[in-house]
């Protein structure tokens, strides 16, 4: 009876107020579900979205909102550049993993050493670790057409056995009356990330994401680089007229967006998390596709994102502290925002016509 018709065009003002509506649809649609479930719905999305900024744990809970949002939005940036070509990189999480034991690696081999380089050794170890990971779907796509969501998404599983691995095996703390898990890295300071400002939640990771967002905005706006991404996205049979060549952009976007993933993990494992575990990976790489395209693959964008999600995460944390909400509501709420935000998507590029 009815039938999608494509726009003529796309309004710019829908396209920034979509992620808005995406917000408020998610709200109303989880109270509904939290009244279904028994819950005070009120109370719910007030404990998810506005006591970790204003209520009584705010104290606690405002910190830890640049300790979320960091690893999201630094994730996040390199997706970004990826997705505007076309390119799609679905195992971020993966490359997050690596990068968080390749950097950690480094630290616990020169442990106990008291030494400056240790800390930026770690970082460029994370860097390349997630990098190297990054371009195994690269090399298999440009090799022999595998596809990179494929390829990229199973590669998240090996690298969750490689951590097991490594927290049972290589990188278990000997000194940790045989449980898993590498030794703690807050206490070892060469190779710490703790708060620069204290109270805050300020940290090297959150620095680099803010630094990556800005680096991003200046590539895509006032290099060619830029250009030939937003033209291979756009429409890759000019882009090759235009002298971009696909497999080097391909090579160049998974490695980039991996090596950001990987700096993440290093952060994480460095500083919040503290060491390597079985289950090191946190869900960071798969939450940043939503930030990604909440933000609209926007530097901007992807900044108000990262802190909205990370405030779902802290909130959710809370809910079910304080309300005894069930543990995946957090991962409720991301799912039913990336769903209304592909809905109002839809309705964007396309109007509902009856079918005659």
């Amino acid at each position: 009876m009815f039938r999608l018709e494509p726009r003529a065009s796309v309004s710019t003002g829908w396209q920034v107020a979509t992620p808005v509506l995406a917000v408020i649809a998610t709200m109303l649609v989880g109270g509904l579900l939290f009244a279904a479930l028994g819950f005070d719905p009120v109370a719910a999305i007030r404990t998810i979205f506005w006591d970790p900024l204003f209520g009584p744990a705010a104290g606690y809970s405002r910190p830890q909102l640049l300790i979320k949002a960091g690893p999201l939005i630094l994730i996040a940036a390199g997706l970004a550049l990826g997705f505007r070509a076309g390119i799609w990189n679905i195992g971020a999480e993966g490359q997050y993993i690596i990068g968080g034991i390749c950097g950690a690696s480094v630290a616990l081999a020169a442990y106990p050493l008291d030494a400056v380089w240790i800390f930026p050794a770690m970082i460029l170890a994370g860097a390349l670790g997630g990098w190297a990971w990054g371009m195994i779907p690269a090399m298999l796509r440009n090799w022999f057409g595998a596809s990179e969501i494929l390829v990229s998404l199973m590669l998240v599983y090996v690298a969750q056995k490689v951590a097991a691995w490594a927290a049972f095996g290589p990188l278990k703390n000997p000194e940790g009356f045989n449980f898993p898990g590498s030794r703690n890295l807050q206490q070892y300071p060469p190779a710490s990330n703790p708060e620069l400002i204290a109270n805050t939640g300020l940290h090297w990771g959150v620095i680099a994401a803010v630094l990556a967002l800005l680096v991003i905005w200046l590539v895509m706006s006032r290099h060619m680089l830029g250009f030939h991404i937003r033209t291979a996205g756009a429409a890759p049979r000019a882009a090759r007229f235009a002298g971009v060549r696909p497999e080097r952009l391909v090579a160049l976007c998974l490695g980039l967006s991996g090596a950001m993933a990987g700096l993440a993990g290093l952060f994480e494992a460095a500083g919040p998390a503290g060491q390597i575990t079985e289950n090191f990976g946190s869900g960071y790489g798969f939450t940043a596709i939503i930030v990604a395209f909440l933000g609209r693959l926007h530097p901007l964008g992807i900044l108000l994102a990262g802190l909205l999600l990370a405030l779902t995460y802290i909130g959710g944390e809370l809910a079910q502290m304080m309300l005894q909400l069930p543990a995946a509501t957090v991962q409720v709420f991301q799912g039913m925002l990336l769903f209304f935000l592909l809905g109002f998507d839809l309705l964007t590029r396309y109007r509902i016509r009856r079918s005659t």
